[in-house]
């Protein structure tokens, strides 16, 4: 058995954005979910970026704003997962969105969409003298600290209506 060793990856990010991690299996991807996304929320701010897992390896990456771009590009960089993407966004949120990129023909799956502090479990192994690096999984946010009280749902419920969520 080959060995494997398990890294913790921390994505990089302000508070304030939202982002996207998951699988896809084609070059074509980082076309495919800009496209997804500028269809969906025109008036958002995104970047995307796509690891390749073959031919050339190289990060592939779109967007409409250089700033998340390049975050998207150093975030790739150092989740390094093959077939990988991650989408960075501002002035819309990954329920905007998430439908449209989960049909993408070539996306395989969606490991989270969230906005909260996140760390990706990832196993790299040494194939030949190759390394391949692929995610496991997330680990998104804190441990609940229990069960919400009346006052904690009306919070809830009246935030969702103080960002259009519900009527």
């Amino acid at each position: 058995m080959k060995d494997v060793e398990i890294k913790i990856v921390e994505i990089e990010k302000s508070d304030d954005i939202n982002f996207i991690l998951g699988q896809t299996h084609f070059i074509k991807s980082v076309e495919d979910l800009y496209e997804a996304m500028i269809t969906i929320v025109s008036n958002g701010k995104f970047g995307i970026a796509f690891c390749e897992a073959s031919g050339a390896c190289k990060i592939r990456s779109e967007g409409n704003d250089e700033a998340l771009k390049k975050l998207a590009e150093n975030n790739a960089k150092s989740i390094g997962a093959g077939h990988s993407f991650i989408v960075f966004m501002k002035d819309c949120f990954p329920i905007n969105v998430l439908n449209a990129i989960k049909n993408i023909p070539e996306v395989c799956s969606i490991y989270c969409a969230t906005a909260n502090p996140t760390k990706v479990v990832i196993a790299e192994s040494k194939m030949g003298n190759e390394t391949g690096r692929g995610i496991l999984g997330v680990i998104d946010g804190f441990i609940p600290k229990g069960i919400e009280n009346k006052e904690e749902i009306s919070w809830r419920k009246k935030f969702l209506r103080d960002i259009q969520y519900k009527l």
